[in-house]
């Protein structure tokens, strides 16, 4: 049971990786970058944090 879960957060992580990699190459996460005044080159932690907020400001605007 517990290699099933350790299985499953890997393959998580995998995912959520790659997403992340997918958002920062988009070009809606570049202007959004742009518009905050954020320059790229950032390290895995702050992409980390700035595609959250991103991803976080995007579905609160589609909430609307």
């Amino acid at each position: 049971m517990a290699s099933s879960k350790i299985s499953h957060f890997s393959q998580d992580h995998e995912l959520w990786d790659s997403l992340k990699q997918a958002i920062a190459h988009s070009s809606g996460f570049k202007s959004w970058l742009q518009d905050k005044g954020i320059e790229s080159g950032l390290t895995q932690e702050l992409l980390d944090t700035y595609i959250r907020n991103y991803l976080r400001e995007t579905l609160e605007t589609l909430a609307y």
